[in-house]
């Protein structure tokens, strides 16, 4: 069970934001790169990379910072990075700047023919980020919930060929109040490919519960505001992780 710290960019700071408002954010660190540094030497092995302006603004918009992590912790660590990737040519220069994975979300939903189109161009590299409420998939920024339901949208992504899924409990997250677990569990247990917890990692019964389930497809877990309030040690968390799982 992978334990994936989360570098949420904005405007060049490493932040967190509760239930996606970009006007709630809570700023971690000035310097992104020294956070993911002190992520891999707490024993992280994939890093899990925001652009939250390039989320709303529907482009890169902190591709330096992105790029200056990818050249300090690229070798050591898978880096995922999800927001503002609307076109091919984008996902392109993050792959040849050393990025493992893009997550596309929003634009998944809103232009399915474009997800199809980045799994046929990027075989391997492609995850897709479902963010739901009451299991119905939510989008923009979680302003605007849809009429899809969360496993319909994941079935059919899993055809395309993506990877993973990454799956956020929109209630939950940023608010430490605890993994959805069994809603995590039910969209797994209908898939194939492997699902990826994220939004609400509190503490270590959150860690004990996830690996728990783990044989049912959940790969790892994405955790925020947890490892920098300190409510969860990373590293206790893995090595505990690592044994539950072993």
């Amino acid at each position: 069970m992978l334990l994936i710290p989360a570098i949420d960019l904005k405007d060049g700071q490493c932040v967190r934001l509760k239930q996606g408002v970009m006007d709630d954010a809570t700023v971690f660190s000035d310097d992104p790169v020294k956070v993911a540094l002190h992520w891999r030497d707490q024993g992280a092995e994939r890093l899990h990379l925001v652009d939250l302006n390039g989320a709303f603004a529907g482009k890169p918009k902190n591709r330096g910072i992105i790029r200056d992590i990818l050249g300090a912790v690229g070798k050591d660590m898978v880096v995922q990075l999800g927001g503002g990737i609307r076109d091919l040519d984008t996902i392109e220069a993050y792959l040849d700047m050393g990025l493992k994975y893009v997550i596309i979300g929003t634009a998944a939903v809103k232009n399915p023919g474009f997800l199809h189109d980045a799994c046929d161009a990027f075989p391997g590299h492609v995850i897709v980020g479902l963010d739901a409420k009451d299991g119905m998939v939510a989008i923009d920024g979680w302003a605007k919930v849809t009429p899809h339901k969360v496993i319909d949208l994941a079935k059919r992504f899993e055809d395309y060929g993506v990877v993973s899924v990454i799956y956020t409990d929109i209630g939950r997250d940023g608010m430490m109040n605890g993994v959805n677990v069994d809603a995590t569990v039910k969209l797994a247990q209908a898939l194939t490919v492997p699902v990826i917890a994220s939004g609400g990692l509190t503490n270590l019964d959150d860690v004990r519960a996830l690996c728990a389930v783990q044989a049912e497809g959940i790969e790892g877990a994405i955790t925020g505001r947890a490892i920098y309030e300190g409510s969860i040690d990373f590293a206790e968390a893995q090595a505990l992780a690592d044994e539950l799982t072993a």
